[in-house]
């Protein structure tokens, strides 16, 4: 079960895709779209990335940052970033830290679950009905209608 709207999102500090340590912190102030995926560079995650990839100028113009996150490490982030030219961090969660603490443990691997985090760190928009294909434009409605 997801987190609940409403929450304090959990703090987290971790690696990115380029092995810099990275912090939710890091982002007060803006809107955080903090998207978990199952696995780099299979077919339903690389549809899911590549939406947000397309829509990326969007999120840009809006003072939001995309977020995505997996169990992989960061050299399989890497690989993924490249392969695909994902303009956005990946965070590396090898432990599961952070999977455990917003609740989408789905045994081994997070479930497809994307939380929206407003400027002062509250979760206000959680979608764990994602449709690939379309989702970076579904997570846009929802903050559009903000």
């Amino acid at each position: 079960m997801a987190l609940s709207v409403g929450t304090t999102a959990p703090g987290f500090t971790t690696k990115d895709t380029n092995g810099n340590t990275l912090s939710l912190s890091d982002f007060a102030g803006k809107t955080v779209v903090l998207y978990f995926y199952p696995k780099d560079d299979t077919p339903g995650c690389t549809k899911e990335a590549q939406s947000f990839r397309d829509s990326y100028a969007e999120y840009q113009g809006k003072d939001m940052v995309v977020l995505g996150v997996s169990m992989d490490d960061e050299a399989s982030h890497k690989a993924f970033t490249e392969k695909y030219g994902l303009p956005f961090q990946l965070l590396a969660d090898t432990d599961g830290t952070i999977t455990k603490a917003y609740d989408v443990d789905g045994g081994g691997y997070p479930k497809r679950v994307t939380y929206i985090i407003d400027a002062e760190g509250k979760i206000y928009h959680v979608d764990d009905k994602v449709k690939t294909d379309s989702h970076a434009k579904d997570i846009l409605e929802v903050i559009g209608t903000k």
